[in-house]
C-alpha cells in the first residue's frame, strides 16, 4: 500500500455517494482533495437502498428542495460525461389511508411545489390505475409525483469517483481512518496526512469518525433488509412505480420481481413475526401478492438522525465539516450535499439557507429528542 500525500487542502472521509459527490465538487473547483474509504467505494449505505431517486418527500420541503436540485444534477452528470446512471422514470405513489393524511398533503402541497416538486393528489381509483396491484378499497387517496427514477447507485458512485479523479482528487480505498489529531492530521494504516479541512461523509460510521476529532454528530445506525417477491402474472409489463404505504411498506419493480422494504424486525420482534407483518401489509395493500413467498434480498445499515433529516454543515470550533444522517435518503440528496459542502469550504453562499441542516438543531434544547 503506497503512502498518502503529506498534506492536502481537504480530506473527505467516506467513499459512498455522498463522499464521492463532495470529492467531485471540490476537485472540480480546484481544491486539493484526498478521499479515504474504509472498504470499497459504495460499500456502505449507498448499496443498501431501493435504488430510487425522487423529489417528493412528504412533509419536508427542505429535503425536497435538495432532492430537486440533486435530480437535475444527476441528469447533467449523465449528459456531461456520457455515464449511464441507469435512470429510468417510474414515478412515486404515496398512499393515504385516512383523511388526516390527505389533509396534511393539502396543507403542504404549495410548499412542495414552491421548491420545484411536481406532485398532485389523485383519487384511490387513479392510484390503482398507476399501480394496478394496489387495492383501491384500502386507500382514500394518494400523492403522485412523476419525477422519481430507478437508478444504479453503484454507477453513480463510479461516475462521481471518475470525475473527481480526472479533476485531480486522490481516492484511497481499503484505508480506514484510525485517528484525527487537533491539528488536522488524519491517521490511517497507510500513513498520516495533514488537511486544512476535514469532511466527514462516513455514513453509519460518521459518529465514530467525528468523535475522533472531538466533534459530535448525533447519528445512529439503523439496520434494514430488502426483500423480494415474485411478480404476479396479472401485473402490467411496464415497471411499477415506487409505492409507499403509511405502514412504512414500500414496493417497486426490480427486474422481473418486486422489491419490498419495511425496515427490519423491532428489537423485541422475531424475524418470523416481522415477515408475517410485512406479508400482512403486502397482502392487504396488494391482494395479488397475498400469500406470495418472500425472499431475502440484501441487508445493510443506514445512518439515521433523530429527526430523519440530514446533517450538512461545519463544526463551530474547528475546520471539520459533515454530511451525514441522511436516514436512507442520501442517494436523493448527494449532489446537493456536495454543492453545500463545497460552498462551505470555499466560503460561498449556497442557493438556500442551510442553517436548518446543522447539527445545532438536534444538539440544543428539546430538538435532540425529535
Amino acid at each position: 500500500m503506497s503512502q498518502l500525500p503529506e498534506r492536502t487542502d481537504v480530506v473527505v472521509i467516506g467513499g459512498g455517494v455522498i463522499g464521492t459527490s463532495i470529492a467531485c465538487r471540490l476537485a472540480e473547483s480546484g481544491v486539493g482533495t484526498v478521499l479515504l474509504e474504509r472498504g470499497a467505494l459504495g460499500s456502505g449505505s449507498s448499496g443498501t437502498t431501493a435504488g430510487v431517486v425522487r423529489t417528493y418527500f412528504p412533509g419536508n420541503a427542505l429535503i425536497s428542495s435538495l432532492a430537486v436540485r440533486s435530480l437535475a444534477s444527476y441528469h447533467a452528470l449523465a449528459d456531461r460525461t456520457g455515464t449511464d446512471l441507469g435512470l429510468k422514470r417510474i414515478g412515486l405513489l404515496v398512499l393515504f389511508t385516512d383523511e388526516d393524511q390527505v389533509r396534511d398533503f393539502r396543507d403542504t402541497q404549495a410548499a412542495q411545489q414552491a421548491v420545484g416538486v411536481e406532485v398532485d393528489l389523485v383519487t384511490a381509483a387513479e392510484a390503482a390505475r398507476l399501480n394496478p396491484l394496489v387495492d383501491e378499497g384500502t386507500v382514500r387517496a394518494a400523492a403522485w409525483a412523476p419525477e422519481a427514477y430507478a437508478c444504479d447507485p453503484a454507477a453513480i458512485v463510479r461516475g462521481y469517483a471518475a470525475v473527481a479523479q480526472q479533476a485531480g482528487a486522490v481516492l484511497r480505498t481499503e484505508t480506514p481512518v484510525t485517528g484525527i489529531d487537533p491539528d488536522g492530521r488524519v491517521h490511517t494504516p497507510a500513513g498520516s496526512i495533514r488537511a486544512d479541512t476535514i469532511v466527514c461523509a462516513a455514513g453509519p460510521w460518521a459518529g465514530t469518525v467525528a468523535a475522533m476529532a472531538d466533534v459530535r454528530i448525533p447519528v445512529t445506525t439503523y439496520p434494514v433488509e430488502m426483500l423480494l417477491t415474485d411478480t404476479p402474472g396479472s401485473a402490467p409489463h411496464n415497471a411499477l412505480p415506487m409505492t409507499m404505504h403509511p405502514s412504512s411498506l414500500r414496493i417497486r419493480s426490480w427486474g422481473d420481481r418486486i422489491l419490498i422494504g419495511m425496515g427490519r424486525p423491532a428489537p423485541d420482534e422475531t424475524r418470523q413475526a416481522w415477515l408475517q407483518r410485512v406479508s400482512h401489509h403486502l397482502g392487504t395493500t396488494c391482494p395479488a401478492l397475498a400469500g406470495n413467498g418472500i425472499d431475502s434480498g440484501w441487508t445493510g445499515d443506514l445512518d439515521v438522525s433523530p429527526d430523519g433529516m440530514a446533517f450538512i454543515g461545519r463544526d463551530r470550533s474547528r475546520p471539520f465539516l459533515y454530511a451525514a444522517g441522511f436516514s436512507g435518503q442520501g442517494l436523493c440528496q448527494a449532489p446537493a450535499a456536495g454543492e453545500i459542502i463545497r460552498n462551505l469550504v470555499l466560503g460561498k453562499e449556497s442557493w438556500i439557507d442551510t442553517t436548518g441542516l446543522s447539527t445545532d438543531r438536534c444538539l440544543s434544547g428539546s430538538a435532540e429528542t425529535g
